[in-house]
């Protein structure tokens, strides 16, 4: 999507060392910058469709982010900064507390409901509220509010706590909460394409708009049309 989008970015990836030459080339020929981390394991996971329905597996997690990644020269001289864990282990509250500090910073929330635990992925609620502490924008696909919420009602995003949130809803658009308010944005369905990777494509659509400027609603309206451009292969 960075691509697609030709803006400027930097890629933090980190894996084992063992990994690195097959990790690094693929990104490196997205043409974006990547600084790469080396990390004691390497996470990885399968991910099997049924329908509409997905099952996921985690073979392995990765090691925790500690705090000093923060000094890493790409992150220092960011404002905008966008962080996608695997599991909540990935980064601990006081890395990401190093993250947000002189900068905003967007959390993916499956690094909330995701168990730091290897096989068949259950999603479930029991994160440390200080992980959110530090966090601008939360990024949630449905099924991760409903399990950490029950519901998407905007009382309920209050209660998080953070200023800013985004659940993405597939077809249906999204919901945007911010200043105390939430509201539905919706979108063009695009129909007969993988959905894998939709709902990070619009995290980064998205941040790249409110980094340019954008109110929460809009950048979700233009991250939505960005994403269906990306899936009916008008965006590349």
């Amino acid at each position: 999507m960075l691509r697609a989008l030709d803006r400027p970015a930097t890629l933090l990836a980190g894996c084992a060392a063992a990994d690195k030459p097959a990790l690094l080339p693929g990104l490196a020929r997205l043409g974006i910058p990547v600084v790469w981390q080396e990390t004691p394991t390497t996470a990885r996971f399968a991910i099997d469709y049924d329908g509409d329905g997905r099952r996921m597996v985690v073979e392995e997690l990765g090691g925790a982010w500690p705090p000093a990644v923060a000094q890493t020269p790409a992150i220092a001289a960011s404002s905008w900064l966008h962080v996608a864990p695997l599991a909540r282990s990935d980064f601990p509250p006081a890395t990401l507390a190093a993250l947000a500090s002189r900068r905003r910073l967007s959390l993916d929330g499956q690094g909330l409901v995701r168990p730091g635990r290897t096989g068949r992925l259950e999603l479930d609620p029991d994160y440390e509220p200080e992980l959110l502490r530090h966090v601008s924008i939360l990024k949630l696909a449905e099924e991760e509010a409903l399990a950490l919420l029950g519901e998407t009602g905007e009382q309920a995003l209050r209660t998080l706590g953070v200023p800013e949130v985004v659940v993405t809803l597939g077809p249906r658009g999204s919901i945007v909460f911010a200043d105390g308010l939430a509201e539905h944005v919706g979108t063009r369905a695009i129909r007969d394409r993988d959905p894998t990777g939709a709902g990070d494509a619009f995290a980064v659509a998205y941040l790249v708009a409110r980094a340019a400027g954008s109110q929460p609603t809009a950048a979700a309206r233009w991250a939505s049309g960005a994403v269906a451009g990306l899936l009916d292969g008008k965006l590349r």
